[in-house]
């Protein structure tokens, strides 16, 4: 690529890039490439002029010289996000120019007459607006605006009501800015939150890639409770795949070869290939977008109260307007009342609130579908954690195995095995790497293997009824006995580690020790969540009472429940909740669905089953509990912010009216003053509520 430096200092470079024009997708490339450049803190591309402003440190001068020349636009596509960030901001630049000019030409070369002519034409949709709103039977802001402008008018003084439109629509392009570029901000989070999938090359080997790598044409295999991450065409394969996430269909839908598949949905059951259509970000956005839009989920109740509050300020703006008129039979103090109204900075900032913190969440690796659900975070009195995978690591480790009969150790690991590799749990997976580690091979003896959640597997194997679970599971549901000169050695197991029984024809034959270390700062993070207002923390698990008192103790919870079962977790958190209490539910696996889907926020950790992130409110990136933290930072917040916003909208815009009432101000001033405000308190609200690090 050619280009010339129009300008240097100390680690910031402006760069001159020689080519005639530059589109939306070049200058998209450019800036993501810039970006990933080492040594480079910031980079950031303007297509108008052609320009690159680079931020660097001063080592990487050098190589950044080098990059750019060697660059080409055609081998970077797969750089290519978005680029409705540009277009975006090119239009509303577009518009305002344009609405400005327009303004200026007309007050300087069109004469006074025609200009009242072309002042009637324009007010007509406006006056119209409000006829419709009137007709309907609600006093609306388009009601105020319709009759600002006739009263002026009909007094003749039509600069005034030209004034008030350009206004107007100012405030309007103004408005619309700010809320699409929210709605954009936090889709491109949502948008970004990558995925590793796995493809198929040219010679038939499977290759795991980040799925943001993906292009038309690519081979996508996508198994049993992962996600979807591309649109495309399956090309060989069947399965179950849930679509409510994008569809809002509650039951699976089957898939076969020549069925489209969208990103962003779940393979419930079984295995397809897929052919992509298109990149990660491209075929999510526009959908994401539009969830974001249409969703309920999207107001809090705080929204909600704030929205019909500015609806019922209307009457009595016009109740002033008329009193104001009445006492001193002044129609310009009047119409300066008309001009300024509620509804459109409330029903404007606080929404842009909401967005932000949204966006601001994503910037944290977090994924949050509705503003209603960092309302309830704010709020919450009570935290509900899953233990495996959530307090403790999703890798767990098979410590030791301590047989209970005549079968040796490595026989009794290999059964456990040959039944846990069926099921995909952390602890399944733990038993099935450590016989793979010594080897142990096994062959398929076994019958169909029956699985119950949370409790564990049970089959024949050689006529024998073979079961691997829970105590609860193998000592009370299946009735399992131990031997009574092993009782003393049982007795004694280890409290510090989980246990898997695996039990042969109602004998326990084998106890597996689960080392399931607790992650790193989880007991510092339930710490900070209750000095933030969280006063009652939970913990429970499927494990035995033993593992769980430990791990309780150590992590700092309040208390916790051992053995229960998916349907436990729900019931407990219905109960919390009809005693007037805020509940967040935190969990990662299948059986924490339904608890999930009962708490007032329920938060899953990425790294967990796919449907659990589905069915969730939330999603946090990371393994630790440190998001958790800032989300009830952030969320708090929030609230201050939506509430410190009502006070200034009300406050600022209850001080107009009063200067119109005394003649202080015109009703351009007002309208100017009104519109600068809920632009300027928009504005503030999309700015991130925590300071960077």
């Amino acid at each position: 690529m050619r280009c010339r430096i129009l300008h240097e200092s100390k680690g910031r470079m402006r760069v001159q890039l020689i080519q005639y024009r530059m589109t939306f997708e070049e200058a998209d490339i450019l800036d993501n490439y810039l970006s990933k450049l080492a040594g480079v803190s910031s980079a950031k591309v303007h297509e108008r002029t052609k320009v690159a402003i680079i931020e660097f440190s001063e080592n990487v001068r050098n190589d950044i010289i080098d990059a750019l020349s060697g660059f080409d636009y055609e081998s970077n596509r797969d750089l290519l996000m978005t680029t409705v960030d540009r277009q975006l901001q090119y239009e509303f630049e577009n518009k305002l120019c344009l609405h400005v000019g327009r303004r200026v030409f007309s007050k300087l070369f069109i004469p006074a007459p025609l200009m009242a002519a072309v002042t009637v034409i324009k007010a007509i949709p406006f006056i119209v607006k409000g006829l419709k709103a009137l007709i309907r039977g609600k006093l609306e802001v388009s009601v105020l605006d319709a009759t600002s402008i006739t009263v002026s008018m009909l007094r003749g003084d039509f600069s005034t009501a030209g004034s008030i439109m350009f206004m107007l629509r100012v405030g309007e392009i103004m408005e619309d800015w700010t809320h699409r570029k929210s709605i954009s901000d936090l889709a491109k989070a949502m948008a970004l939150n990558v995925e590793k999938v796995w493809t198929r090359a040219s010679d038939g080997t499977e290759i795991l890639v980040d799925a943001n790598k993906i292009v038309a044409g690519d081979i996508v295999i996508v198994r049993t409770g992962n996600v979807i991450a591309v649109d495309g065409k399956v090309i060989s394969g069947e399965a179950h795949v849930s679509q409510a996430s994008m569809t809002g269909e509650s039951m699976p839908v089957r898939k076969y070869e020549g069925s489209l598949v969208y990103a962003g949905t779940v393979v419930e059951e079984g295995e397809i290939v897929i052919e992509a259509e298109g990149s990660l970000g491209n075929s999510k956005y526009d959908r994401i977008i539009t969830m974001i839009e249409d969703s309920e989920k999207l107001k809090s109740s705080t929204e909600d109260k704030a929205s019909k509050l500015a609806d019922r300020l209307v009457p009595y703006t016009f109740g002033a307007t008329a009193l104001q008129y009445i006492v001193t039979r002044d129609i310009t103090r009047a119409t300066s009342i008309l001009m300024v109204d509620f509804c459109c900075a409330l029903k404007l900032s606080i929404p842009i609130a909401v967005l932000s913190a949204m966006r601001e969440a994503g910037e944290y690796r977090m994924t949050v579908k509705g503003g209603k659900f960092l309302e309830a975070v704010a709020e919450a009195d009570t935290i509900v954690f899953d233990k495996t995978g959530t307090l403790t690591e999703a890798v767990p480790a098979v410590h030791m195995v301590v047989p209970f009969s005549d079968i040796n150790e490595d026989e009794c690991l290999r059964i456990a095995a040959c039944l846990e590799e069926h099921y995909p749990h952390s602890i399944a997976n733990a038993v099935v790497k450590k016989a793979m580690e010594k080897g142990l091979d096994h062959e398929e003896k076994h019958s169909k293997v029956e699985y119950i959640v949370a409790h564990g597997i049970a089959t024949t194997l050689d006529g024998q009824k073979v079961c691997i679970g829970s105590h609860h599971f193998i000592f009370e549901d299946e009735e399992c006995t131990v031997d009574a000169d092993k009782k003393e050695i049982f007795d004694k197991l280890p409290n510090e580690y989980s246990h898997l029984y695996l039990a042969i024809d109602k004998k326990l034959i084998a106890v597996i020790l689960i080392d399931d270390p607790i992650k790193q700062g989880v007991a510092k993070a339930i710490k900070k969540l209750k000095a933030l207002g969280i006063k009652k923390t939970v913990m429970m698990t499927g494990d035995n009472e033993r593992t769980a008192k430990v791990i309780a103790s150590k992590v700092g919870v309040d208390s916790y429940f051992s053995e229960v079962l998916p349907e436990d977790k729900a019931k407990f958190i219905k109960e919390e909740r009809s005693k007037g209490h805020k509940v967040i539910m935190v969990g990662d696996g299948i059986n924490d669905s339904p608890a999930l889907s009962e708490a007032d926020a329920g938060i899953a950790i990425n790294s967990g089953a796919a449907i659990a992130r589905e069915v969730a409110d939330i999603m946090i990136g990371s393994d630790e509990l440190d998001e958790l933290v800032i989300l009830r930072e952030i969320s708090m917040k929030l609230m201050k912010r939506i509430k410190q916003s009502y006070h200034q909208i009300l406050g600022f815009n209850s001080f107009l009216i009063a200067m119109g009432m005394f003649g202080m101000f015109t009703p351009t001033t007002t309208a100017l003053l009104h519109n600068s405000s809920t632009l300027a308190i928009s504005l503030r609200n999309m700015t991130d509520l925590l300071e960077k690090k």
